[in-house]
């Protein structure tokens, strides 16, 4: 018999929701509210800044870590935050990418610099947000970029600035890199939240699909890759095919759980 996880913790694209999707579908919100009921906590692990709206009431999270862990709140009070140095903030936006979109986050804002006339998207039209230029370098948590050719770029800053977290610049993300601060990773995410929830790594379980979640499904006592991506697989203890087999595999699990788990 399966033993109960005590926490489960989900990338959001590709995992929990579909890729680039703002909605959890109806069979893994209804699977989410048996965990809940099950006595099971949820932590949401995400490379976005902020999980929509959608994802926070389908999952009640005890925990999000966005950013890839570039900050983390428990109970919705800040629990721990990772930024780049002024002088490591300088170098990552030192490229020579021309047409290279860039874009910086910090907690409050979002820097980027809209090419001219272009609409403000949706989505940053939900944020503040202000020219590359006028970035904070003491207070930005990640950087984006978007390139067909930024796996150069990755290669460099991976040789010149070894400490900072690199992820992305290759399958399901080959023109997307983004980059964090040293020890702002989803792995390191993982373990603190477990041990500010008193848990250990063995009773938390990890979802995820893409290479960003590598260092949490090393990490966690159960790993489960979404979608078939074949550098995830030697770190996985289970598959499922995409974000809309979630809400069953979850049902499966919440059905072989001892008798008293089950309410």
């Amino acid at each position: 018999m399966v033993s109960l996880p005590k926490l489960l913790a989900f990338d959001l694209d590709g995992t929990l929701i579909p890729d680039g999707g703002v909605l959890v579908p109806l069979a893994t919100r209804q699977a989410l509210a048996r965990v809940r009921d099950a006595g099971i906590q949820v932590a949401i692990i995400t490379g976005r800044d902020v999980p929509p709206p959608d994802v926070l009431d389908a999952a009640q999270p005890v925990a999000v870590a966005g950013s890839n862990g570039g900050h983390i709140l428990l109970n919705g009070v800040m629990h721990r935050e990772a930024r780049f140095t002024p002088a490591d903030l300088r170098a990552v936006l030192a490229h020579q990418l021309h047409g290279a979109r860039v874009i910086a986050f910090a907690l409050d804002r979002v820097y980027v610099d809209l090419p001219p006339g272009a609409p403000v998207p949706e989505w940053l039209q939900r944020r503040p947000h202000a020219p590359l230029h006028e970035a904070p370098e003491e207070q930005i948590i990640k950087v984006g970029f978007w390139h067909p050719d930024i796996r150069h770029w990755r290669d460099h800053l991976s040789s010149s600035l070894p400490h900072l977290v690199l992820t992305g610049a290759q399958d399901p993300y080959p023109d997307f890199l983004t980059v964090t601060p040293s020890g702002a990773d989803k792995g390191a995410a993982l373990g603190a939240i477990a041990e500010a929830l008193g848990l250990t790594l063995e009773q938390c379980w990890a979802f995820g699909d893409s290479d960003n979640d590598v260092a949490m499904l090393e990490l966690a006592g159960h790993a489960v890759q979404v979608g078939r991506l074949p550098l995830l697989t030697p770190h996985a203890d289970e598959v499922i095919e995409g974000p809309d087999q979630l809400g069953a595999f979850l049902n499966g699990l919440l059905d072989r759980l001892p008798q008293p788990a089950r309410r």
